[in-house]
C-alpha cells in the first residue's frame, strides 16, 4: 500500500557522451565501521560513486593563485584520494560535485549555502581541482541549486509563473558560473564532462523555470554536457503519466523536462539523474514513502526506462543505508540487511 502525502514543499559545448554509456552510480560512504563499501558498490553494479569536493573547506582562505592545486591555502581532503584509488580498483569511476563557496568568495556569508560573487572564483576552484584530480572527468556544479538555502540569494517563484528581474537573478548567476567552470575545466582536459543544471523534483523556482531563465548576460544558454536532476517520486516511473502538479518533475516527467531543454537551452543534453531513492517507512526527509516490494518494482521500473531511452547517462542513488529517523530510503536497513530494492538495484 502506498502512503503518499504530496506537499507543494517536497522536500553547449563538446560533443553529447555516447548514449550507450549508461550507468548505475552512487552517493555512499566509503568505509563503514572501518569496512570498506566499494566490494557492496560493486556487486550493485555501479559504474560511478558520486562525492562532493565541498569548496569552503577546500579553501577557507583566499588562495594567493586560485588556479594552482598546490597553492598552500588549498587544503584537498584525504577521502577523495582513497575514493579514487578504491574506484579505479573496482573499474568505477569517480564524480566530483563542486559545492559551498567559503565566506571569502560569498560576501562573508560563511559558506552557508550562498554563490559565489564572482563566478570566476568558482571557475578557478575548479580549474585547480580538475588539476589535482586529472583521473577524475564527471564534474558536476552545485548540486539542487534552487532548494532553499542551497543557492543565496534566490527570490522564490509560483510554480508555473514568468519569473520578474529579482527572480531571474540566481539562475542567472548560477550559469554564468557554470558557463565559466566549463571554460576551466574543458583547458585543463577535454575529456571533462560538465554536468549542470542540477534541479530537483520541486524548489523554490521550479524545474521549467530554471532551465528557462539559464542565460547568460548575451541571452545565450550556458555551456555544458549533461543536464543533472534528482527525480524523487511519489508514483510509480512511467512514461505514460500525465505532468505532475505545482511544476514538480518525477521520474515520469522526465521526457517534458528534455522537451524544456531542447526548448530553452537550444539542443538535446543527455540526463545524469544523480539522486535517486525511494523510502519504505516514514522518515524526516521526505513526506511519502511505499511499502519494500513497492519500492523494488519501482526501481525495476526507473532501470529498465532508463536503459531503454538514450538520453539518460546515468542513474544515481543515495542512502544506502537506512538512517532513522532521518530517512528510511537505503537499500539496506541500519544493521545491513538487504531489502528487496537492493536485489532491485543490483539486477536492474
Amino acid at each position: 500500500m502506498t502512503i503518499a502525502v504530496v506537499a507543494v514543499a517536497l522536500f553547449a559545448g563538446v560533443s553529447a557522451p555516447a548514449a550507450s554509456a549508461f550507468s548505475k552510480a552512487i552517493w555512499g560512504q566509503i568505509t563503514r565501521n572501518g569496512v570498506n563499501q566499494f566490494p557492496l558498490y560493486h556487486q550493485l553494479g555501479v559504474g560511478i560513486y558520486e562525492m562532493d569536493l565541498d569548496w569552503s573547506q577546500v579553501a577557507p582562505t583566499r588562495p594567493a593563485d586560485p588556479t594552482d592545486p598546490a597553492d598552500p591555502a588549498y587544503i584537498w581532503p584525504a577521502d577523495v584520494d582513497q575514493a579514487i584509488a578504491l574506484a579505479a580498483q573496482y573499474h568505477m569511476r569517480v564524480l566530483l560535485q563542486l559545492a559551498n563557496a567559503p565566506a571569502w568568495a560569498d560576501g562573508g556569508h560563511s559558506g552557508a549555502g550562498w554563490s559565489p560573487k564572482n563566478p570566476e572564483d568558482f571557475a578557478a576552484f575548479a580549474q585547480a581541482a580538475t588539476r589535482e584530480y586529472p583521473s577524475v572527468h564527471l564534474w558536476m556544479v552545485w548540486g539542487e541549486p534552487t532548494k532553499s538555502g542551497n543557492f543565496e540569494p534566490m527570490e522564490p517563484a509560483a510554480a508555473g509563473r514568468t519569473l520578474d528581474r529579482a527572480q531571474q537573478a540566481a539562475p542567472h548567476r548560477y550559469a554564468e558560473m557554470l558557463n565559466d567552470a566549463y571554460g576551466t575545466l574543458k583547458s585543463v582536459s577535454r575529456a571533462n564532462l560538465v554536468i549542470g543544471g542540477c534541479t530537483y523534483t520541486t524548489g523554490i523556482i521550479d524545474t521549467e523555470q530554471w532551465i528557462q531563465n539559464l542565460r547568460l548576460p548575451d541571452g545565450k544558454p550556458p555551456r555544458m554536457d549533461m543536464y543533472a536532476q534528482n527525480p524523487f517520486s511519489y508514483e510509480a516511473p512511467s512514461w505514460h503519466s500525465g505532468p505532475s502538479p505545482f511544476g514538480e518533475v518525477q521520474f515520469s516527467d522526465l521526457k517534458r523536462m528534455e522537451g524544456w531543454i531542447q526548448k530553452y537551452l537550444h539542443r538535446t543534453l543527455p540526463l545524469f539523474l544523480s539522486e535517486f531513492t525511494i523510502p519504505t517507512a516514514p522518515d524526516d526527509t521526505f513526506n511519502f514513502w511505499v511499502e519494500p516490494k513497492l519500492a523494488a518494482k519501482w526501481i525495476t521500473d526507473a532501470l529498465k526506462l532508463s536503459r531503454g531511452w538514450k538520453e539518460i547517462y546515468a542513474l544515481g542513488w543515495i542512502n544506502v543505508y537506512d538512517d532513522p529517523p532521518i530517512t528510511a530510503g537505503g537499500l539496506l536497513t541500519a544493521n545491513g540487511t538487504p531489502k528487496p530494492g537492493f536485489y532491485a538495484f543490483e539486477n536492474g
